[in-house]
């Protein structure tokens, strides 16, 4: 070819006929009702799958101010916290030799702890979120009023009550002088282990979204919604993107309660969400695509397109790549910024109103 030009500009050309080709292929599905509601995979219509429920208590009027944490047991927490030292740029704070605690830039903390020995993959068994206004009592009484059974956990200044939201997971709501106030001092800890391979030099911005499972995730938004003052976005019937304040979005994933088959087992090879967050989508800065995939792959992992079933993901709006961490944990790397925050819902809206 006398005029060479580069893979991004062949799949450019090609455009929808690329769909079939690695890098150009979605490989996340979306929402249940992505095709369409009357569907089989979404049997309402559009009013019985967005319609909301009873709320599941009143709004306390809180607002979250700051991510305290995401926490995770991992099999080998060391070889996790390096992986995201070399690849994400997360700089560590602490090590005692149980957990190591890592910021998310100046943002966020990540808590990786020892996992029990039986246990072989990662589980996120936490978030904590910061919260305005913080009065002890009344936030302690605010949560008994609505059945919570509040759990206090205080040290030096830092105040805190773990709750459970209506899928067992843990949630500390605390006030801001926890890991939110260590992170205005400049981290100094050593790692007591090698980096996997050489730094990316990427800077994690913001948190794109958490992937949220949920048995009835109309009860889990209404549960975040009316407790911390996480703002609704867009219903699309299986799953709805909710905004952390300034913090970063959730995608709460799962049952519909005003689906006739609600409490079944999924038909047509279908699988049920599991609650829990299966996977983290963060948000990278330079975020060129070809770039990162090269980045990933240079190092040794996958580099698994997800632009939200949106096509070539040089011309698509959402841009991201899946790959897996050492302890096979699914990481999400993404295009989004706290400026472009809602790139993806257009990715959740059904294509066809049924």
């Amino acid at each position: 070819m006398s005029n060479l030009r580069s893979r991004r500009d062949i799949l450019r050309a090609l455009g929808a006929s690329a769909a079939g080709a690695p890098f150009a292929a979605s490989l996340f599905a979306q929402g249940r009702c992505q095709n369409g509601y009357n569907t089989p995979a979404c049997p309402m219509s559009k009013d019985v799958a967005t319609a909301p429920i009873k709320p599941l208590f009143a709004p306390t009027g809180w607002k979250t101010v700051a991510l305290e944490h995401i926490s995770f047991q991992v099999p080998d927490y060391r070889k996790e916290a390096a992986f995201y030292i070399a690849l994400m740029g997360w700089k560590l704070r602490s090590d005692d030799g149980k957990q190591a605690i890592l910021d998310i830039g100046d943002w966020g903390s990540a808590i990786f702890k020892a996992a029990p020995p039986e246990q072989k993959s990662v589980l996120v068994d936490g978030l904590g979120f910061a919260i305005e206004p913080w009065h002890a009592k009344t936030v302690e009484a605010e949560l008994r009023k609505r059945d919570l059974d509040p759990v206090a956990d205080n040290s030096h200044g830092f105040e805190s009550f773990h709750v459970k939201d209506p899928d067992h997971f843990d949630v500390q709501i605390c006030n801001r002088k926890g890991l939110v106030k260590a992170r205005k001092t400049p981290p100094t800890a050593k790692l007591e282990a090698e980096l996997p391979f050489a730094p990316t030099n990427w800077h994690t911005v913001w948190l794109d979204h958490l992937s949220f499972g949920a048995a009835n995730y109309k009860a889990k938004v209404s549960f975040y919604t009316n407790l911390l003052g996480w703002k609704g976005t867009y219903d699309e019937g299986s799953q709805e993107e909710v905004l952390i304040g300034d913090i970063g979005d959730a995608l709460l994933r799962g049952g519909n309660p005003n689906d006739p088959n609600f409490g079944k087992p999924p038909a047509n090879g279908r699988r049920a969400r599991t609650p829990g967050i299966d996977h983290i989508s963060f948000g990278i800065q330079p975020f060129d695509p070809d770039a990162v995939k090269e980045a990933l792959e240079k190092r040794g992992l996958r580099a698994q397109i997800d632009t939200g079933n949106t096509g070539d993901i040089h011309v698509a709006a959402y841009k991201s790549f899946h790959t897996m961490t050492p302890n096979r944990y699914n990481l999400q790397v993404s295009c989004v910024t706290r400026e472009t925050r809602l790139t993806g819902s257009s990715t959740m809206k059904p294509k066809k109103q049924g």
